[in-house]
């Protein structure tokens, strides 16, 4: 059985979203890793969940790098370990280099707590390649969700189809008036060249029950569990 670890930080609030989710609701095996511990416990996928970890000093992400646990985490992903960072997680993939880039505050300025549609822009990985849908509705709550790249970065990412999910419409138009935060290109995920380190700002964890309304985030981690066991 695939075992998913759920690392929390100081600061988590998703750590439990997450866990309920791919346990409770999924049915796969998971279990909570704390921040100071020096092992994954045998995980094949890692969550780093969203959250404010430590108050978000500094920047988002920028403390949590530094936690313990990170150490096993980057080197679990440069070793081809399946890696998912969600709001909060995406901020510290993108602080400890995991993933290129940065976070910004949202253009804004204010917190966005709402509803939006991503257009799954790349299938040439293990997240979403047994995805049938084009367009997913999940939730975000973020504050400093603006992704910001360099030009010859961005190019790179299309190039080598890194951008997952693009802000959109719900029939998948991609533009700026679809754009919650100002992130560049609309983007709401991407994954590491490898293919095997996902970074998004919408939280699938909180779109997995049927009793909320929304699933489309469990397509995700089906996809995620469909291709490691294959």
């Amino acid at each position: 059985m695939i075992k998913f670890g759920v690392v929390v930080f100081p600061g988590s609030n998703c750590d439990y979203d997450s866990y309920y989710s791919v346990k409770k609701i999924l049915g796969y095996d998971a279990e909570f890793i704390w921040h100071k511990e020096n092992e994954i416990k045998n995980s094949d996928v890692i969550i780093l969940p969203g959250g404010f970890t430590y108050g978000d000093y500094l920047r988002a992400g920028a403390i949590a790098k530094f936690s313990p646990v990170m150490e096993k985490v980057v080197d679990f992903a440069e070793h081809g370990g399946t890696v998912i960072g969600i709001c909060n997680g995406f901020q510290i993939l993108l602080e400890a280099g995991l993933l290129p880039g940065a976070m910004l505050k949202n253009e804004s300025l204010k917190f966005i707590c709402k509803d939006v549609y991503v257009k799954i822009s790349s299938r040439e990985n293990i997240f979403t390649n047994k995805i049938s849908k084009n367009v997913l509705k999940l939730p975000i709550a973020h504050g400093e969700g603006n992704y910001f790249a360099p030009e010859d970065v961005l190019n790179k990412l299309e190039e080598n189809s890194q951008i997952v999910f693009q802000y959109s419409s719900p029939e998948g138009e991609v533009s700026k008036k679809f754009n919650p935060n100002g992130s560049l290109k609309n983007i709401a995920g991407i994954i590491n060249k490898r293919g095997n380190v996902l970074g998004m700002m919408p939280h699938p964890e909180r779109a997995c029950n049927p009793l909320l309304g929304k699933t489309d985030g469990a397509l995700i981690f089906k996809s995620i569990v469909e291709n490691l066991l294959n």
